[in-house]
């Protein structure tokens, strides 16, 4: 039996830029901004992949994100 694919599997990097505050939202909220390494409104880039993609949909009314070309962008 041949090996899975991942479906849908993205290479690449994401580059996140918080748009909101964490202040006011519940723990969880501020734990995943924390996780994804964002603090006070800056930029980072993270690769992406599934775990990543799962925090910014718990956090996606705070955060914005687009495609990054590479990890020092």
């Amino acid at each position: 039996m041949p090996p899975k694919k991942a479906a849908g599997k993205k290479t690449g990097y994401l580059k996140i830029k918080q748009i909101g505050s964490g202040v006011g939202r519940p723990e969880t909220h501020k734990k995943t901004l924390r996780a994804l390494g964002l603090r006070h409104q800056h930029t980072v880039v993270q690769p992406d992949n599934e775990a990543i993609r799962g925090m910014l949909f718990q956090v996606r009314h705070l955060v914005e994100v687009s495609e990054a070309e590479g990890k020092g962008n």
